[in-house]
């Protein structure tokens, strides 16, 4: 049996750390770190401010454990820590760097998006524009107000609830609405003003982008 698959529940794991079990975090903490790093990485737009947005959240979690009062999933509790600690970094130092995002994520995918959602072609053509467009999106959604790009990326990239996103970002299931919906039409305004550089030498006929729908992704893989 691995480490992460010792028996113990994530809530028990987490009783055991408060009592004084000096492995039990470790194992909780492995147990969802490829998820927790993929937040991370999506809230913040890059990978040097996401580890360091995630390690204050792990550092926050490992000293409040006794906090945790269990009127929700650990795993939402430990979500809601790590977003703080990113929306805290990037409230503080305005991290607004535009690069592009490793091309390891996930493709936003949706009917009449930007990247597209069809199955893909073995022209490399097709395949380059395929590339472009998931990098636009990818830098578009870095350039979101802090708030709005977290909502997203807990909702639409991750897939989870609106009423669970509310408990994660500790604020009305309404206000979380508003920010994917406002979110999701600026992210469409900067993708339009990226538009022309993405389709430059593509024959096909342009239509018009609503904001891009996506579906939930498994986490992306944390650097060792």
């Amino acid at each position: 049996m691995s480490a992460l698959d010792d028996g113990r529940s994530d809530a028990a794991l987490l009783a055991a750390h408060v009592d004084g079990d000096t492995t039990a975090f470790g194992v909780l903490f492995g147990r969802h770190r490829d998820r927790l790093w993929a937040v991370a990485l999506r809230t913040m737009g890059n990978a040097e401010d996401a580890a360091d947005g995630l390690q204050d959240g792990m550092i926050a979690a490992y000293r409040r454990a006794a906090t945790f009062r269990g009127d929700a999933a650990v795993t939402t509790w430990l979500h809601r820590v790590v977003v703080n600690a990113c929306l805290d970094r990037l409230r503080a130092s305005k991290v607004r760097r535009t690069e592009a995002l490793p091309d390891d994520l996930e493709e936003y995918v949706g009917r009449g998006s930007l990247v597209t959602s069809g199955p893909g072609s073995g022209d490399p053509a097709d395949a380059s524009v395929r590339a472009e467009r998931r990098r636009a999106v990818l830098a578009a959604l870095s350039r979101l107000p802090a708030e709005q790009r977290a909502a997203l990326v807990l909702v639409d990239m991750e897939g989870y609830a609106v009423a669970e996103v509310a408990v994660m970002l500790d604020c009305p299931e309404g206000t979380v609405k508003s920010r994917c919906s406002r979110g999701r039409t600026r992210l469409a305004a900067l993708l339009d003003d990226l538009a022309p550089r993405v389709d430059e030498g593509h024959s096909g006929p342009r239509n018009p982008r609503p904001a891009p729908a996506v579906r939930p992704t498994e986490g992306t893989t944390a650097p060792p």
